[in-house]
This record gives structure tokens, C-alpha cells and sequence, in this order.
């Protein structure tokens, strides 16, 4: 079993910055390709950025440039830094852990863009 936690979300305006944490419980963390997906209002989740057990990350056009997933394994914690933020990136960020075929999600943090 995996359970996810996130954090660090909050409001913040446009152009600015924050950095979302995920901390991960169980064992093999290392093991687990990460993921950090988010769902806006009225819209379907969707995948942000991507890091897998060797650290190759991988992003959505739409953060390319502004997000950065990072992980470090011994404290069982992924990590998204997100900068230079748009109204549009209002969203719920969900964490994602994937692990020989199955999915684990945390609840969520929210991340409000506004001026």
C-alpha cells in the first residue's frame, strides 16, 4: 500500500511561485514512477509532469519551462516547483504514484491563481 499526502498549495498571483510536496508512505518509494496531475474547475484531471525511478522527468506542453518535478527518495517525497503561474493554472494538483501496475492518488492540494 501507498499512501500519498500533498501540500504547499495555496494563493498566489499570477507570476508567482510555490512548491508542492507529496510525501509518500510504504516502502520501494523508489520504486514508484511519480506523477503530478491537476483538475480545474468543471474540467477532467489532467497529467502535469512525470518523473520516473531514474529521475527522467517529463512535462505537459502547457508547464514546459515553469514546472519542475523533482523527488528525493529517502524522504519518500516528490516534489513540484511551479513558477511563473497563470490564471490558469488554478487547480487542484493530485499526486500520483504508480507502481507495478497499480495506481495510488492523494486528495489533493489546491493551487489559486489570482490577482
Amino acid at each position: 500500500q501507498v499512501q500519498l499526502v500533498e501540500s504547499g498549495g495555496g494563493l498566489v498571483q499570477p507570476g508567482g511561485s510555490l512548491r508542492l510536496s507529496c510525501a509518500a508512505s510504504g516502502s520501494f518509494f523508489s520504486a514508484n514512477v511519480m506523477n503530478w496531475y491537476r483538475q480545474a474547475p468543471g474540467q477532467q484531471r489532467t497529467l502535469v509532469a512525470t518523473i520516473r525511478t531514474d529521475g527522467v522527468a517529463s512535462y505537459a506542453d502547457s508547464v514546459q519551462g515553469r514546472f519542475t518535478i523533482s523527488r528525493d527518495n529517502a524522504k519518500k517525497t516528490v516534489y513540484l516547483q511551479v513558477t511563473g503561474l497563470k490564471l490558469e493554472d488554478t487547480a487542484v494538483y493530485y499526486c500520483n504514484a504508480v507502481r507495478a501496475g497499480v495506481t495510488y492518488w492523494g486528495k489533493g492540494t489546491l493551487v489559486t491563481v489570482s490577482s
